[in-house]
């Protein structure tokens, strides 16, 4: 499943991968932003979250995940065969294309990574996770609530709103769901050496969910020259939703725009 916002005759498409909890809605902000300027986007939906099927929270493996996307990345080639494709994911999203960029760095023209969820932060994860790890010896399907809410993710009271109103937020995963998000966050620490994508790191200043210094110091690690790094002060985790989010849109656009001539 996959949500698509059309531009007529594109030469820069996104494939956009959302976070944990989330779903493709999230991104019509940011994918509205981008097609004023000409560029079409396309936002895959998790397997467990959003409108997909079957149970929620829940994913026997992350491959799926990249299956999904590079699925995604075939349509988006199909009907834009002259663009070029960028990778942008949230948090969870984050990670998830950072994996992707190193295991199939050719299938894109570069690799956008928004407060990337390369360790957690969250207060109370850690109770939460140890039970959680310890259910995968009888059931690796039962539930465990993720301890965030609206006001860690963004400082905007009307966006605070239509995430608490949204039934397609889901915050809670299965055993097996954060113990395999777990061994991806460690897998990433050992193929950031294969990413080279033109790369761009967002993160947030004042970030509840996820640490950011754990994605300056990947970020330092990386090999590729053309990596950049921006810190917004002040932000909350979501960018794409947070108050001053323009700033970041703006930040996006110029970036793609750069490596698209």
């Amino acid at each position: 499943m996959y949500r698509q916002w059309a531009a007529a005759s594109p030469r820069i498409v996104m494939l956009l991968v959302h976070g944990l909890g989330a779903h493709s809605g999230r991104w019509e902000s940011l994918s509205r932003f981008l097609l004023q300027e000409d560029i079409a986007s396309y936002a895959v939906e998790l397997r467990g979250f959003g409108e997909t099927a079957g149970p929620k929270g829940h994913v026997g493996s992350l491959k799926v995940y990249l299956d999904d996307i590079c699925g995604l990345g075939e349509v988006i080639r199909r009907e834009h065969p002259q663009a070029k494709i960028f990778l942008l994911g949230e948090s969870l999203g984050g990670l998830i294309a950072f994996l992707l960029a190193a295991l199939r760095p050719g299938l894109f023209s570069g690799l956008i990574c928004i407060s990337p969820a390369f360790k957690n932060k969250m207060k109370g994860a850690m109770k939460i996770f140890v039970r959680a790890y310890a259910a995968l010896l009888y059931d690796r399907r039962k539930q465990f609530p993720v301890p965030f809410d609206s006001r860690m993710c963004t400082r905007d009271p009307l966006f605070q709103k239509i995430l608490d109103e949204d039934p397609k937020e889901y915050r809670r995963a299965s055993s097996w769901f954060l113990f395999v998000t777990r061994l991806a966050q460690i897998r990433a620490g050992f193929l950031k050496n294969r990413i080279i994508l033109p790369t761009l790191f967002l993160v947030a200043g004042e970030d509840l969910l996820v640490d950011s210094r754990a994605s300056e110091e990947i970020f330092k690690g990386l090999r590729v020259k053309d990596k950049t790094f921006i810190a917004y002060p002040g932000m909350y985790h979501a960018l794409s939703t947070d108050l001053g989010k323009e700033k970041v849109f703006a930040d996006i656009l110029k970036w793609v725009r750069e490596r698209s001539r």
